[in-house]
């Protein structure tokens, strides 16, 4: 019910004030755990590229370029879906989109475990690719969506470190199922299975999502934010008396807000230099990222099958190094919140580095071993520090639509990615392939560490305030009697 003198945007000025110092309750944890178990499957999926490339290539003799096909063709489904998502999930919500994109994923994660021939598998993942592709991007902006400022880091590192386990789970599942048949499926086809009964478990557990109060306010729907700000233990829904009388407000002359998530919506708000420097900054960073990030993880199992180890064997060793990364992740969780986030990206960066050159020329068993895991481990305090930052410096409206497009980068380098790295381990051996990988990671720390700005403890209005970030997506909270942000930056 309205109260006479409350206008909407002091309603939803009231929402964002609530989410900011909302303490979190078993309903916040339950959320997590969820998108958690999303992001198992998407880092599953994604790490299952370097088992399948080995597996396929074994299995049906397949060229190096043949093998890079393999590889690229999860990313090229993952470029195609988080590029179409963004907008999407700015103009219809987190939630649903999210979901939409994990049904996608269940059918077609099936469709690869049962159809044959290297190119048909090929041609399935792709097309999960572009359910999947979505869930890690569209997770961190309603996580950042969601979670209080002084929770938000430590609370989303949480979510991750639950996604990853799904890398130690690829590598143990493959080195036991892959020399099986159970029932008669090939062990590899088991993998994709798996893959797909998650994507209905996750299907089945959403009604533990609500939909970003946030977004909501953002877009005008105050009363549906204030009900679920309520579920989520933000208190009444009262709204804050009407601000003093003061001089009337002459109306705008300027065009009315684009409906949020249209293509005139993200160019009025990129329109911002702050917010187009950001933009580019990401670019640079998710065109290098996927070499570091995911260089090492999706080309490991080749690197050890060069190196002279069987199948089984390299597929052993990734298991043993790919349990880095949960134990990493578990290292960020106090990390996260006591340090400022560009800075652990900064450091973390130079850590992979230094622990991929190692792997990449270490002949013993037990340095192999040593350099994967603190490889794995030290990617983990990297990956959720950008996950949580990446989020945090696009405003609300432009959240989704900012980290899709700039993450759907990361993607096309990815797939990119076999056919310039399978030749240069072929050509050149481990040793040149992870000092690429590591100048990759020396450019990125110049990225962030110079241009990013700082994030960590901030309310997610001030950090897109800053130079006039923020055109009107989020109101300003907390300051009794100052008009919305729109206002002040019209």
């Amino acid at each position: 019910m309205a109260v006479e003198g409350v206008t909407p945007a002091d309603r939803a000025a009231s929402v964002i004030e609530r989410m900011n110092v909302l303490e979190p309750t078993r309903r916040h944890r339950l959320i997590v755990a969820t998108i958690g178990l999303a992001l198992f499957f998407d880092m599953f999926e994604i790490f299952m590229s370097g088992v399948l490339g080995a597996v396929l290539t074994d299995r049906y003799a397949l060229t190096r370029t043949q093998t890079s096909g393999v590889l690229a063709s999860v990313f090229v489904g993952m470029f195609i879906g988080v590029a179409v998502t963004g907008r999407l999930a700015d103009r219809f919500g987190r939630r649903r989109v999210m979901l939409a994109s994990v049904a996608v994923y269940t059918v077609f994660s099936a469709v690869g475990a049962l159809v044959d021939g290297a190119w048909a598998v090929a041609g399935a993942r792709v097309l999960a690719g572009v359910g999947i592709g979505p869930v890690l991007p569209l997770a961190d902006a309603y996580l950042s969506d969601l979670l209080p400022a002084r929770h938000r880091g430590r609370y989303t590192a949480w979510a991750y470190t639950v996604g990853f386990l799904g890398v130690p789970a690829v590598g143990l599942l493959a080195r036991w199922v892959v020399p099986l048949s159970p029932l008669g499926l090939d062990g590899w086809r088991w993998l994709l299975l798996l893959g797909s009964i998650g994507g209905v478990v996750i299907l089945l557990l959403r009604r533990v999502l609500v939909e970003s109060p946030r977004w909501l306010a953002s877009v005008g729907r105050v009363q549906e934010a204030e009900t679920i700000l309520h579920a989520l233990g933000g208190g009444t829904t009262a709204v804050p008396a009407p601000a003093p009388a003061t001089a009337p407000v002459v109306p705008s002359k300027t065009a009315p807000a684009a409906p949020p998530g249209t293509r005139e919506a993200a160019r009025r708000l990129l329109g911002r230099p702050v917010l187009r420097r950001r933009m580019v900054m990401m670019a640079v960073f998710h065109v290098l990222a996927a070499f570091g990030g995911y260089g090492f993880g999706t080309m490991a199992p080749l690197v050890l099958s060069q190196k002279g180890f069987s199948i089984v064997h390299s597929l052993l060793f990734s298991a043993l190094t790919f349990a880095g990364y949960p134990l990493g992740s578990l290292l960020s969780l106090p990390l996260i919140e006591r340090f400022e986030r560009k800075h652990l990206i900064v450091v973390s960066a130079l850590g992979m580095a230094a622990s991929g050159v190692v792997f990449g020329t270490a002949r013993s068993e037990w340095l192999i071993v040593a350099a994967g895991v603190c490889n794995t481990a030290v990617t983990n305090v990297f990956s959720n520090s950008y996950h949580v930052y990446q989020a945090e410096i696009f405003p609300t409206r432009l959240r989704s639509t900012a980290v899709n497009w700039t993450y759907s980068l990361s993607r096309v380098t990815s797939a990119a990615m076999p056919f310039l790295l399978v030749p240069m381990l072929g050509d050149f051996g481990p040793g040149v392939l992870f000092a690429f990988v590591a100048a990759t990671l020396l450019l990125i720390t110049l990225d962030i560490g110079l241009f990013g700005p700082a994030t960590t403890g901030r309310a997610l209005e001030d950090v897109n305030a800053l130079d006039g970030a923020d055109p009107g997506a989020d109101p300003a909270p907390g300051r009794p009697g100052r008009a919305p942000a729109a206002v002040e930056n019209a």
